[in-house]
């Protein structure tokens, strides 16, 4: 996403149409069947089994997944603003298999073993969203196409076989992972440069907010309680502060992910890092003969600053790319969400891979905030002793990951003996993140770091070795 960091001048950031309510989130928000209503805040003191704070899609699977097994469970899940208004309702729409450690890291920490069960179960996640999507009637546009990972430059090549050589190594094989030639890929999608790619199957684009949308219907319709509007002032123990009254829980489960540091005592917890989205106007017949996707894939290359797209349902190309700075002391504004500069240079690089949707019009521009653990690896717990349950830090591949979550936080709370509660995940704790200003430095410095880099390697073909240190300096 090199033309989004080209140094130009800030411009001022577009904020959301007076009137426009939830729509304005997000290009998602502004394409759901009927206008979001919110459901009432909580009014007075609560005391319930369960307690989720935050809902998003690890909440909600959470309160979904208790209620299911449990129905005589007393659930409520506190949302300050509506269900899915967050990442769950702004994302590219992946739900994929990919999480954010490496599953060669994974393996040394805990072994080929363990790393290779949490990876069965990511790819078994996949499918899990889709079948319970469409047993609980939410049409969020699943469309299992896989992911195309291309290669535009010769040190992109390279990583990209280096990837595959890795994966053998753990024992992936072809059909989890395949490598593509050239022509193979420009098959797939028809992207400028193309020199090769990876491919994965195990992905599906979706349409996010009717995801979380349908999943907060279908949690509520098996009993469990959902107050939006009400955000948590503070997690006190078993307690939960809310401007309309304490709520007692035996569980309270924090599944707050980029806005986690805007509680009291978890500033330095997880970072929100900002990644920004455009979407066009639906695309003629002629256009999508030309770039294809003709099984809605989901794409990206092998850049270091990331890319992500999908062809929507309605043959839009909806695209995103990190790039966005982070705001010192972890702040969360509304007007971050949209910031020219960033949302122009997504523009040009659309334009750049390709040329057919030079010009075109560009309907929609939202961003928000994502999680980002000081070590990049996801992370889903209870501490029976307090009560407090956590998942989070997906660095924006939550759609898949907060499944599993909620499947895991529902074992974890019901004390079952399983498969899930004993992945190398769970239990997991990062280390904090450094104190301002040294954490708005680090994070800055990274974005610069790998933008710089892929100019480097654009022009040399060869891999930047400063992007290389200092991705193992923070713990990719």
């Amino acid at each position: 996403m090199e033309p989004a960091l080209s140094g130009a001048a800030p411009v001022p950031a577009e904020v959301p149409r007076p009137g426009a309510g939830y729509r304005a989130v997000s290009f998602w928000f502004d394409s759901l069947p009927e206008p979001v209503v919110a459901r009432a805040p909580l009014s007075g003191d609560l005391e319930v089994d369960v307690a989720i704070v935050g809902g998003g899609y690890t909440g909600l699977w959470t309160a979904y997944y208790l209620k299911r097994a449990d129905p005589s469970l007393r659930v409520a899940v506190l949302e300050r603003e509506v269900a899915g208004f967050g990442a769950s309702g702004r994302n590219g729409g992946w739900c994929s298999a990919f999480f954010a450690a490496s599953w060669a890291g994974l393996a040394k920490s805990d072994g080929l073993g363990a790393s290779t069960a949490l990876r069965l179960a990511m790819q078994d996640t996949v499918d899990e969203v889709g079948r319970i999507a469409a047993e609980e009637g939410i049409d969020c546009h699943f469309a299992k196409g896989g992911t195309v990972d291309l290669a535009r430059d010769e040190a992109q090549l390279a990583r990209a076989r280096a990837e595959i050589d890795e994966a053998r190594a753990l024992g992936i094989g072809p059909d989890d992972l395949s490598l593509l030639g050239a022509e193979e890929a420009r098959a797939l999608l028809g992207a400028t440069q193309v020199l090769g790619a990876t491919y994965t199957p195990h992905c599906a684009a979706i349409h996010p907010a009717r995801l979380a949308r349908g999943l907060a219907d279908a949690a509520e319709r098996r009993g469990a309680a959902i107050y939006e509007g009400t955000a948590a002032l503070s997690i006190d123990g078993r307690r939960v502060r809310t401007p309309g009254g304490t709520v007692r829980a035996e569980v309270v489960v924090r599944a707050t992910e980029g806005y986690t540091a805007q509680l009291p005592g978890a500033r330095r917890t997880v970072v929100p890092v900002y990644s920004l989205m455009v979407a066009t106007a639906p695309l003629s017949a002629d256009v999508w003969a030309e770039i294809g996707l003709t099984r809605r894939e989901t794409f990206t290359d092998f850049r270091r600053l990331v890319i992500y797209g999908q062809r929507t349902a309605d043959d839009r190309l909806a695209f995103g790319g990190r790039g966005a700075p982070y705001h010192l002391g972890s702040a969360i504004r509304p007007e971050f969400d949209r910031d020219r500069r960033v949302h122009d240079g997504l523009v040009a690089t659309l334009a750049e891979l390709f040329p057919a949707l030079e010009g075109v019009e560009v309907t929609h521009r939202w961003g928000g905030p994502l999680g980002l653990a000081r070590d990049w690896h996801p992370s889903v717990g209870l501490d029976r002793s307090s009560g407090f349950a956590w998942a989070g830090g997906y660095v924006g591949d939550g759609v898949g990951t907060a499944n599993l979550a909620g499947r895991t936080l529902r074992d974890l709370v019901l004390g079952h003996d399983s498969e899930l509660g004993a992945l190398c995940w769970v239990g997991h704790r990062s280390r904090p993140w450094e104190p301002e200003p040294l954490r708005y430095l680090g994070v800055n410095a990274g974005l610069w770091a790998m933008s710089t880099a892929d100019r480097v390697e654009r022009r040399s073909g060869r891999p930047a070795r400063r992007a290389e240190w200092f991705e193992r300096l923070i713990g990719r």
